[in-house]
C-alpha cells in the first residue's frame, strides 16, 4: 500500500464512512446481537405514582410456561446491592450537601413515580415474560402525589419523600446578591419575565436496550448496550453492585441517538446484570417505544422568574433569577447538574452585564427523574436571557436589534471574564450577529410582513444570540465541585506494517460521525485514507478510560487526545528514521507523509518507518521499542464557548393559531471546522429539537401523577413538514485557545438557540394583539386562544 498526501483531512465536507454500514442495514445495534441461551426479561412498573409497597407475589408467575424467574427489591436487598450513584452532586448556600434519598434499582419498600420498577420477570421468551409480568400481584397502598413543580415547592405540599421536608433537594445560590440589589434600587428600568420551561421526554431513534451475561469460567460479567458512556456506567454498576471493574465488561455498540438520555446509570441495566449473575445466563431486555416514556429520563422542566436592571439608556446592569428546577422523585444521575451549571457560568450571555445574582430551588415531586438533554442547563439559560432581552426592548421602546448591538461584548474585549467567573478565550459576537442579521435579510423583513397581512396571516420575526460552554473540565476543578467521574479522555493510534491506521478512542459515538471526523485527523496529520482508517470505540476493554459521549466534547477531548497520541507516533518515527538514515533524531522533519533530513534529499516514508517498527532489522532496537503505536490522554484545560445567532421567522393563521415556520437563520462559531458536513447536520438536528420544545413537546401529568403524553399518539414530536430549510453558515477565524485543535463543539448548539429564536418570533408575530409572552409549546391551541382571548 501507498502512502500518499491526503486531501480528506480537517476541514473537508466528507460523507461520512459509517454510513455505508447505516444504509445498508449493516449497522449493529444493541437488539441486533444474539447469545446462545439467552433469557428475556420484562419489568413490572407501578401503575401508581406514589404508594407503599406491601409485598409483591410473584407465585403465579412462576406458574407461567416459560418464566424462569421473578426477582425483586428485597432479593437485591438480600444481594446487598446498593443506591444508584450519581455523576454530579450539587450543595446548598449554606455548603451543606445536597438531600439524596437512595435510589434503588428496584424499588424495595415505596415507588415514587409511575413506571418506577417494582420487579423483573425473565422467561425464555419476551412473550412469557410479558405474561409472567401481568401475572405478578403487588399490593399497593397508595400514598398521597404532587406532581405540579410550582404547588410541590410550597409548604402544603404532600412529600415525596417522607424525610425531605418541603420536597426541598437543593437551594442553591450564586452571583453577588447585595450588589445586584442594589443595581435593581437604582435601575431606570425593570424588566420580569415569569416563564416556563417545559418538560421533554427524549425520543432517540432506538430504544435503550441491554444484553447482560454472566462467565461462570472466569466469574466476568459483560453488559451490551445502547449507552453513551460506557466507562462511567461501568464505575458505577462496579460501585451498586460491589464487583471488581476489571470483572466487568461495559461494550456499547452502534448507537442509533443519545442527546443525553442514553448517558445515565439506569436501574434496568445494574438489574439486568445483576440477575444475570445471580441466574448464571444471558438476560436481554428491549424497551419498547411507548416503554420509554415511563422509563426513560426527561429533561427541562423549570418555573422561572427573571429580572433584568438597565439604566436610562438601556445598558444591563444586572440580573436576577429566582428558579424552580423539578428533579423528579429520585436525583438522576447528572439530574442535578443541568439546573445550576448553565446559570452560574453563562447567565450573562454574550452581554456585558456586570452582576448577576440567582437562586435555584432543586424540587422533588412524584414524575419521572430528570436528566441531561441536549444542551442541559446552557438551553434553559440561553432560553431565559434571550427571552427577557426581547421583552425589555418593547418595554423600554427600542428595538431587540439594537438593544443587543448596545450590550454586546466586542471582540477587542477578548478574552472576557464573565460575572459568573467563565472566561470566554475566543470570538466575535458582534461581528456573527450582524453576518446572521444579514443573511436572513432582516432589513427586508418589513416588507414580508406587510405581504403576509394582505394575505391575512401575521408574521413575525425573532432573535436569538446564544453562548454555550462545551467539554467539561479540568478534571480537578470539576470533581472538586460536585462531578463524580473525570473529564479526561484518552486515545491509541496504532500505525500498522501495511500503513492503515487504527484509532482507539475512550469518546462514543451516537450519530455524530465520530468514526469519520477522527479518521479526518489522522488524515490530516498521518496522510492516510479515512477508508485506510479503522476507529474502534465503546467497549471498555479496548482502551484505559474515557468519559464518553456528552457535552459536545467528542473532538474536543477525545479528538486533541488523538492529537497528542499522533504527536507521539511522529515523535517515535522521527527516532526511527534518524536510525535509518543515519543521522541525529533533531535534523528529522516530518510533513505527512515523509520524514526527511533537513537540508537534504534524505526521506523516508511513514509506511517504511512503520514497517521496520514492525521487522526491526535496521531499527534502533537498544533504545526504541518495536512497534509503531502510542497512546494519548487529554483533560480539557477550560471549558470551550461555542456561539452564534440564530433567526426565526414565522406566519401564524389567525384562524387556527397554527405557526408555520418559514425561514431560520443559523451562524455560528465553533472554532475550527473539521468537517463542515458533520457539523451542517449537527446544527439540523439540534435546531430541529428545539422547534420542537417551542411548539409542539410537552410531558404531561394528571393529578394523579399518570402520564397523560404515554406514546407517539399523544407526545408531539416534530415531523418532517414541521422543519423549515434551515440556512446555516459558520465563521472561521476564532479557534479556541485552550484544546490543540482550537475546536468548540457544536452538538447542542442548535438545540439551545432555537427555542428563543422561535418563541421570540412567536411573541413579535401576535404583538398586535397585545401579547407578551406565550409559553412553550407554544401550541396551536394555546397561539388561537391567545388570538380571541379565550381562556377557558
Amino acid at each position: 500500500m501507498s502512502v500518499e498526501k491526503s486531501s480528506e483531512g480537517v476541514g473537508q465536507p466528507i460523507r461520512r464512512k459509517e454510513d455505508q454500514r447505516f444504509i445498508t442495514g449493516q449497522g449493529r445495534y444493541t437488539a441486533d446481537i444474539r447469545v446462545d441461551g439467552e433469557a428475556h426479561a420484562v419489568f413490572v412498573r407501578s401503575p401508581h405514582a406514589h404508594a407503599r409497597v406491601a409485598s409483591v407475589d410473584a407465585t403465579a408467575a412462576l406458574d407461567v410456561p416459560g418464566v424462569v424467574a421473578v426477582l425483586t427489591g428485597a432479593d437485591m436487598a438480600a444481594d446487598h446491592v446498593d443506591a444508584l450513584p450519581l455523576d454530579f452532586t450539587a450543595r446548598n448556600f449554606d455548603g451543606k450537601p445536597m438531600t439524596i434519598p437512595p435510589r434503588y434499582p428496584l424499588s424495595r419498600d415505596e415507588v415514587r413515580y409511575v413506571g418506577e420498577p417494582v420487579a423483573i420477570v425473565i422467561a425464555e421468551t419476551a412473550e412469557a415474560a410479558q405474561d409472567g409480568v401481568e401475572a405478578v400481584t403487588v399490593d399497593y397502598e397508595e400514598l398521597s402525589v404532587i406532581v405540579d413543580l410550582a404547588a410541590a415547592a410550597t409548604d402544603s405540599a404532600s412529600l415525596v419523600h417522607a424525610n425531605v421536608p418541603g420536597n426541598l433537594a437543593c437551594d442553591f445560590r450564586y452571583g453577588a446578591a447585595d450588589d445586584a440589589n442594589r443595581a435593581f434600587e437604582k435601575a431606570a428600568h425593570i424588566v420580569r419575565l415569569d416563564h416556563v420551561n417545559n418538560r421533554i421526554a427524549v425520543n432517540p431513534l432506538e430504544p435503550r436496550a441491554a444484553l447482560a451475561s454472566y462467565d461462570t469460567v472466569d466469574r466476568r460479567y459483560r453488559l451490551i448496550t445502547s449507552h453513551q458512556t460506557p466507562f462511567p456506567l461501568r464505575t458505577q454498576i462496579s460501585e451498586c453492585l460491589g464487583i471488581p471493574e476489571q470483572r466487568i465488561q461495559i461494550t456499547s455498540p452502534d448507537v442509533g441517538g443519545g442527546f443525553g438520555v442514553k448517558g445515565p446509570t439506569y436501574p434496568e441495566e445494574v438489574t439486568l446484570l445483576w440477575a444475570a449473575g445471580r441466574l448464571g445466563r444471558a438476560v436481554r431486555w428491549v424497551c419498547g417505544r411507548s416503554e420509554m416514556f415511563l422509563s426513560d429520563a426527561q429533561a427541562r422542566d423549570h418555573v422561572t422568574t427573571i429580572e433584568l436592571a438597565l439604566d436610562g439608556d438601556g445598558t444591563f446592569l444586572a440580573i436576577r433569577v429566582d428558579d424552580l428546577a423539578n428533579l423528579g422523585a429520585y436525583v438522576s444521575s447528572f439530574g442535578a447538574g443541568p439546573p445550576i451549571l448553565g446559570q452560574t457560568g453563562l447567565l450573562g450571555g454574550v452581554y456585558r452585564t456586570p452582576l448577576l445574582a440567582g437562586r435555584v430551588r432543586m424540587i422533588f415531586s412524584n414524575t419521572i427523574p430528570t436528566d441531561a438533554y441536549r444542551g442541559p442547563g446552557r438551553a434553559e439559560c440561553a432560553y431565559m436571557l434571550e427571552r427577557i432581552v426581547d421583552v425589555a426592548a418593547r418595554q423600554i421602546g427600542t428595538s431587540p436589534v439594537e438593544l443587543r448591538r448596545k450590550n454586546m461584548i466586542s471582540a477587542v474585549s477578548m478574552p472576557w471574564r464573565t460575572p459568573g467567573g467563565r472566561v470566554y478565550d475566543s470570538g466575535d459576537f458582534p461581528a456573527v450577529f450582524e453576518k446572521a442579521l444579514a443573511y436572513a435579510d432582516y432589513q427586508g423583513f418589513r416588507r414580508r410582513r406587510i405581504a403576509a397581512k394582505r394575505e391575512g396571516r401575521l408574521r413575525g420575526i425573532g432573535i436569538a444570540y446564544y453562548i454555550d460552554h462545551t467539554g467539561m473540565g479540568p478534571s480537578d476543578l470539576v470533581m472538586s465541585r460536585g462531578m463524580a467521574i473525570p473529564t479526561y479522555e484518552s486515545a491509541i493510534v496504532r500505525f500498522n506494517k501495511d500503513g492503515g491506521v487504527t484509532v482507539v478512542t475512550g469518546t462514543h459515538t451516537h450519530g455524530q460521525g465520530l468514526e469519520t471526523s477522527l479518521a479526518q485527523i489522522v488524515s490530516d496529520k498521518l496522510g492516510v485514507g479515512i477508508g485506510d482508517t479503522e476507529v474502534l470505540h465503546g467497549d471498555t476493554r479496548d482502551i484505559g478510560y474515557g468519559r464518553g459521549t456528552v457535552g459536545a466534547r467528542s473532538l474536543l477531548a477525545g479528538g486533541a487526545a488523538l492529537d497528542v497520541a499522533i504527536g507521539k507516533l511522529i515523535d517515535k518515527g522521527k527516532r526511527i528514521a534518524a536510525h535509518m538514515m543515519e543521522c541525529d533524531a533533531a535534523d528529522v522533519e516530518f510533513e505527512q507523509p515523509e520524514f526527511t533530513v533537513k537540508g537534504t534529499d534524505r526521506h523516508l516514508s511513514l509506511m517504511q518507518v512503520a514497517r521496520a517498527a514492525y521487522f526491526p532489522v535496521n531499527f534502533p532496537i537498544k533504545t526504541v521499542e518495536p512497534g509503531f503505536e502510542a497512546s494519548g490522554y487529554w483533560d480539557p484545560l477550560a471549558v470551550a464557548f461555542p456561539n452564534g445567532c440564530h433567526i426565526c421567522e414565522v406566519e401564524i393563521d389567525p384562524e387556527t393559531g397554527k405557526t408555520d415556520i418559514v425561514a431560520f437563520t443559523s451562524v455560528d462559531d465553533f472554532g475550527n471546522i473539521i468537517n463542515p458536513l458533520l457539523v451542517a447536520g449537527q446544527v439540523h438536528g439540534g435546531v430541529a429539537q428545539g422547534i420542537g420544545q417551542a411548539l409542539l413537546e410537552h410531558s404531561i401529568y394528571e393529578e394523579s401523577g399518570q402520564i397523560l403524553t404515554g406514546s407517539l399518539m399523544d407526545y408531539g414530536l416534530p415531523r418532517a413538514n414541521d422543519i423549515p430549510f434551515i440556512s446555516h453558515e459558520t465563521v472561521e477565524g476564532h479557534p479556541c485557545t485552550t484544546n490543540p485543535l482550537g475546536v468548540k463543539g457544536c452538538g447542542e448548539a442548535g438545540a439551545i438557540g432555537a427555542t428563543p429564536a422561535v418563541i421570540n418570533a412567536v411573541v413579535d408575530a401576535l404583538s398586535e394583539y397585545g401579547v407578551h409572552h406565550v409559553d412553550m409549546p407554544a401550541t396551536s391551541e394555546k397561539v388561537w386562544r391567545l388570538i380571541h382571548g379565550r381562556t377557558e
